[in-house]
C-alpha cells in the first residue's frame, strides 16, 4: 500500500533553467487560426477541381482500389475500409471517413455513385446503419476514377507519417465534380455544387476539346442545367445561367406531382419525385404541422406508400370541395416540395480556392485529363521500349544459341558470362542479364516466332504512342474518344425537367375551394350516381343510343350533401363534391361517367337503394312508401353530426319501395300493388312525422298483394302509368310479359288508406304485376343492362289489358320537366330523360 508519508518530490537538476516565453495572445490566436483554417480548406472541406474529390473521398477510393475491392469482387465490411483508410491515410477519425463513404454510395446524393453499398446506407430522412452492419466495394464508375493510377498518370505524396504514399489527384476518366456535385463548409468559405447529367457534361467537354475558345452559350447547348439524382423539376433558368457564368446563382426545385382519382369519391395529389436532398418524412411532417395549425386547408389524409420496388409515392388526399391544383400550389409555397438551391462553385485550382463558372470547370478538367493521357502515353511508350530492348536481345541469343551456350559454359561465373556476352554479341548489360536469367526452355524455335510477333506489336504500339505524344490534336482526339466511350457505357437519361417558369400564377387561398354552384344529383336505374351543373343536360333531342333511365333527382349545390335512401329505411349522407360531374348540355344526354352507388355507401345483404332525398331543412320533405302499404312524410330535421341514420321505423318483413323528394304539398302520392291496384291521393293528407315514426296507412292491400311502386306526380302536368303483367310462378327476369301505357288522368284520386282502382286487366297466364311506374310523360323503358326497349302506344282505358312486349323491361323512367327550374322547362319537355 502506498505510504503518503514517504512521498518525496525530486528536485530539478542543478543545470535546469526555468524558461518562460512571453508571446502576444492576439498574434498566437491569429497564427493558430490561420493554420486551422488552412487545414480545413485544403485538407477537408473543398474538392479539387480536377477530380472533384475531397481528400477523404480520394483516400477512400484509393484504399479500396489497393484492397482489391473491385466491382467483380465481393463486398467487405465498411468498418474494414474505414480502418484501412484511417490507419494509413486519413487520421481524422472514423466517423468522418464513414460519413464520406456513405455519401459516395447513396444514389439520392450522387448522380453516379462511386461506391456499391450493401445494407442500410440511409435515406434523405434517416441515418445509415453503423459501419459494422454495412458492406461496400467500388462501383463500376469508381474504376474510371482510379484507372491507370499505376501508370505514372498523377503525382504521389507521403502520407501523414511518411510511411505510405497517396495520390495527390485521381486520373478521373469523367468530370466527377460536375456530374456528382459536392457540398462543404470551410472557414470563411463554402461550396455547393449541383449534380449534372453525365452525357450532357461529356458532350460539353468534348465540344470544348474541339473548340477551346467555345463560348458559354455554346456549352449551355449541351448542359442546359443540373440533373438532380432525385429528379423533380427546376423552375427558372436565369439563376442557372448566372451560376454557369459567375459560379454563383440560385434556382428553385419542385417535386413531381400528378392529380389523380385515388378513390371513387376523392381526388388526390400523388408525389413521385422530391427536390434534391429533401426526404418524404420531412415533407409529411411539415404538411401535418400545417394542417394541425390550420395554415393549410383542403387535405383529408396523407399516406407514404414509398417502397424500394416502386420508389417514392406520397398520396395526399384532397377534401371534397377543394381544387387539387390550388392545394398543390399551396403545398409548393408552404412545404419543402419546393426548395431553393444556391450554387456556389468553389473548388481548389492549383492549390487555391477559386469560384468557377461552367466553362472554367470544364477547362480545368480537360487540361487535367490531357495531362493524364499524356503521362500515361509516355509511361506506356517507355515500358514498351524497355520490353522491345529485351526482345531484341533474346532474338540475338536465339539466332546464336550455340555460341551463347558456349560463352556461358566457358565462363567462370555469371559476371564474367555477362561481360563476355556483352563483348561478343554487342549486347547491353540489361539484355545480357535478361538472357542469363531466361530458362533454356524459352530458347526454342517456337519462342523465336513469338518474339518476332511481339517485336512487331511493340513497334506498332510505340509508333502509335509516339504519334499521340507528337501531336496535340491527336492527343485531344484520344481524350475526346475516351470520354465518348464513358458516356456511352455509363450515361443515363435526364431525370430533372427544366422549366423556364412555373407556368401558372400563384393561386390565392380563397380559390382553394370549388364554387358552390347549384346542381342536380342523379340516380339511375342501374345504380349509378352523378351530378350535373347544367339542368339542360337532362333534356335533349335526336337519336338515342344505349342509355339508362333516371330513378331519382334532387337539387343541391356543389359543396352540399344529399341523402341516399335504402330499402331498409336508412338515409346515408353523400357529399355532392364526391360525385363525378357530367358534361353540361350533352345531346343525347349520357351519364355513362356515373359511378356505382356502392362505391359511396355500404349496403347490407339484400339492401338496395330506392331513391335520393334532399338534406335542406327548408325542403317540403321526403315521402316514403313501403311494401306493406305504409306511407310517411319525413320532417326534414336530419342530424348534422351523423352520416347514417334511419328515416322510418319498419315493421318486421317490411321494406321501403320508393322514396321521393316532394316539391310541394300539391303533389299526388301514388301506390301500385302487385294485384294491379293503383291509388293516388294528395300529399297534404299525410301528416309529416319525425324520423323514428313508423308512418301511417297508405293503401289497403288484399290477400297476399304487396306494393311494387311508390312515387309522386305533379297532377298539373302530363303523366303516364306503365304496367307490365305476368305470371307469379315464372322465374324473375325470364318472362317478357304484357305491357300497357295509360294516361295518368284516367285514374281518379281517392282517399288515403283505400284500395285504389284497377290499373290493368290480367289475361290468361297473367296473375301479377311484374313492374309498374307512374311519372311525367313520355315514359321510356330500358332493359336490365340499360338498353332502350319500345313501349306500346298509350291507350285510353285505365283497366285495359296489356300487349305482348318484345323484350324484358328492367326499368322505366320519364320526363323531368316537372322537376326542372322554369328557365329550362321548355327544353326539358322536348324529350325523355335517358341519362346514364
Amino acid at each position: 500500500m502506498f505510504d503518503m508519508a514517504r512521498r518525496t518530490t525530486t528536485p530539478p537538476p542543478e543545470d535546469f533553467e526555468e524558461r518562460i516565453v512571453d508571446i502576444d495572445v492576439s498574434s498566437e490566436m491569429r497564427t493558430s487560426f490561420l493554420e486551422y483554417a488552412y487545414s480545413v480548406i485544403y485538407q477537408r472541406a473543398l474538392p479539387d477541381a480536377r477530380d472533384g474529390l475531397k481528400p477523404v473521398q480520394r483516400r477512400i477510393l484509393y484504399s479500396m482500389s489497393e484492397m482489391g475491392l473491385r466491382p467483380d469482387r465481393g463486398h467487405v465490411k465498411s468498418s474494414r475500409v474505414v480502418g484501412d483508410v484511417m490507419g494509413k491515410l486519413h487520421p481524422h477519425g472514423d466517423s468522418a471517413i464513414y460519413d464520406a463513404l456513405v455519401r459516395l454510395a447513396q444514389p439520392f446524393s450522387m448522380r453516379l455513385p462511386l461506391v456499391d453499398g450493401h445494407g442500410n446506407f440511409g435515406s434523405p430522412d434517416d441515418m445509415p446503419a453503423a459501419m459494422r452492419y454495412t458492406e461496400a466495394r467500388l462501383a463500376p464508375a469508381a474504376m474510371l476514377m482510379v484507372e491507370s493510377l499505376d501508370e505514372d498518370t498523377v503525382d504521389f505524396k507521403p502520407n501523414y507519417d511518411g510511411q505510405e504514399t497517396e495520390p495527390t489527384v485521381m486520373p478521373a476518366a469523367f468530370p466527377n465534380l460536375l456530374v456528382n456535385g459536392t457540398t462543404g463548409i470551410a472557414v470563411g468559405m463554402a461550396t455547393n455544387m449541383a449534380p449534372h447529367n453525365l452525357v450532357e457534361v461529356v458532350a460539353a467537354a468534348r465540344h470544348l476539346i474541339k473548340k477551346p475558345d467555345a463560348s458559354l452559350d455554346e456549352l449551355m447547348r449541351y448542359v442546359p442545367g443540373p440533373d438532380l439524382p432525385t429528379g423533380g423539376s427546376i423552375i427558372g433558368l436565369q439563376g442557372i445561367r448566372d451560376a454557369y457564368e459567375s459560379g454563383r446563382g440560385t434556382f428553385r426545385m419542385r417535386a413531381k406531382c400528378t392529380v389523380e382519382q385515388i378513390t371513387p369519391r376523392r381526388k388526390g395529389i400523388v408525389v413521385t419525385e422530391l427536390p434534391y436532398a429533401v426526404g418524404p418524412e420531412r415533407v409529411v411532417t411539415k404538411i401535418k404541422d400545417l394542417v394541425t395549425s390550420k395554415k393549410l386547408q383542403g387535405i383529408a389524409d396523407l399516406k407514404d406508400l414509398t417502397d424500394r420496388h416502386k420508389g417514392l409515392r406520397l398520396v395526399i388526399e384532397i377534401k371534397n370541395g377543394f381544387v387539387p391544383e390550388a392545394v398543390l400550389e399551396e403545398l409548393y409555397r408552404l412545404t419543402p416540395m419546393e426548395e431553393t438551391f444556391g450554387i456556389n462553385n468553389v473548388a481548389l485550382v492549383d492549390g487555391e480556392p477559386r469560384t468557377l463558372g461552367l466553362r472554367e470547370l470544364l477547362q480545368v478538367y480537360v487540361d487535367h485529363r490531357i495531362t493524364v493521357v499524356r503521362r500515361r502515353s509516355e509511361y506506356r511508350r517507355r515500358k514498351r521500349q524497355e520490353r522491345l530492348h529485351l526482345v531484341d536481345g533474346l532474338i540475338i541469343a536465339l539466332l546464336n544459341i550455340d555460341e551463347v551456350i558456349q560463352v556461358i559454359r566457358s565462363s567462370d561465373d555469371s559476371a564474367q558470362a555477362r561481360q563476355r556476352l556483352m563483348d561478343v554479341f554487342e549486347l547491353t548489360e540489361i539484355q545480357a542479364s535478361y538472357i542469363l536469367d531466361t530458362p533454356l526452355r524459352r530458347l526454342t524455335r517456337f519462342d523465336k516466332l513469338e518474339l518476332d510477333s511481339e517485336k512487331e506489336r511493340l513497334s506498332a504500339e510505340i509508333a502509335e504512342l509516339s504519334e499521340i505524344l507528337g501531336s496535340e490534336a491527336r492527343l485531344r482526339q484520344v481524350v475526346s474518344s475516351e470520354l465518348a466511350e464513358v458516356a456511352k457505357k455509363y450515361g443515363t437519361p435526364r431525370r430533372t425537367v427544366l422549366l423556364e417558369s412555373a407556368g401558372v400564377a400563384r393561386t390565392p387561398v380563397a380559390s382553394l375551394m370549388i364554387a358552390d354552384d347549384p346542381c342536380l344529383v342523379l340516380l339511375s336505374s342501374t345504380g349509378l350516381l352523378a351530378r350535373t351543373p347544367d339542368a339542360t343536360a337532362l333534356s335533349g333531342e335526336g337519336e338515342r343510343s344505349a342509355h339508362d333511365v333516371l330513378v331519382s333527382a334532387v337539387r343541391s349545390t356543389a359543396l352540399g350533401s344529399v341523402g341516399v335512401v335504402t330499402s331498409e329505411g336508412r338515409m346515408v349522407r353523400v357529399a355532392v363534391a364526391d360525385l363525378p360531374t357530367l358534361p353540361p348540355s350533352a345531346n343525347p344526354p349520357s351519364l355513362s361517367g356515373g359511378h356505382p352507388v356502392a362505391e359511396f355507401i355500404t349496403l347490407g345483404s339484400g339492401e338496395s337503394v330506392v331513391g335520393l332525398g334532399s338534406l335542406d331543412p327548408d325542403s317540403p320533405g321526403l315521402a316514403l312508401g313501403t311494401a306493406q302499404g305504409v306511407v310517411k312524410r319525413v320532417v326534414p330535421e336530419y342530424p348534422g353530426n351523423r352520416d347514417d341514420f334511419e328515416v322510418i321505423t319498419l315493421k318486421d318483413g317490411d321494406q321501403v319501395i320508393g322514396a321521393v323528394e316532394l316539391d310541394s304539398e300539391d303533389a299526388d302520392l301514388v301506390f301500385v300493388t302487385s294485384d294491379a291496384q293503383m291509388l293516388r291521393f294528395s300529399a297534404s293528407s299525410v301528416r309529416p312525422q319525425g324520423r323514428p315514426a313508423g308512418g301511417m296507412a297508405g293503401i289497403r292491400l288484399d290477400g297476399d298483394a304487396r306494393v311494387i311502386f311508390f312515387g309522386a306526380v305533379d297532377p298539373s302536368r302530363p303523366a303516364q302509368v306503365v304496367t307490365v303483367a305476368g305470371s307469379a310462378t315464372a322465374l324473375p327476369g325470364t318472362q317478357v310479359g304484357g305491357g300497357k301505357v295509360s294516361d295518368y288522368a284516367e285514374f281518379p284520386a281517392k282517399g288515403r288508406a283505400t284500395g285504389g282502382v284497377r290499373a290493368q286487366r290480367f289475361l290468361k297466364g297473367e296473375d301479377v304485376l311484374l313492374l309498374a311506374w307512374v311519372g311525367p310523360a313520355p315514359a321510356k323503358a330500358v332493359s336490365a343492362t340499360g338498353k332502350p326497349i319500345p313501349l306500346p302506344e298509350e291507350i285510353s282505358r285505365r283497366d285495359g289489358s296489356g300487349l305482348r312486349l318484345t323484350h324484358t323491361i328492367g326499368a322505366v323512367g320519364g320526363s323531368l320537366a316537372a322537376d326542372l327550374p322554369p328557365a329550362t322547362e321548355p327544353a326539358a319537355q322536348a324529350g325523355g330523360e335517358e341519362l346514364f
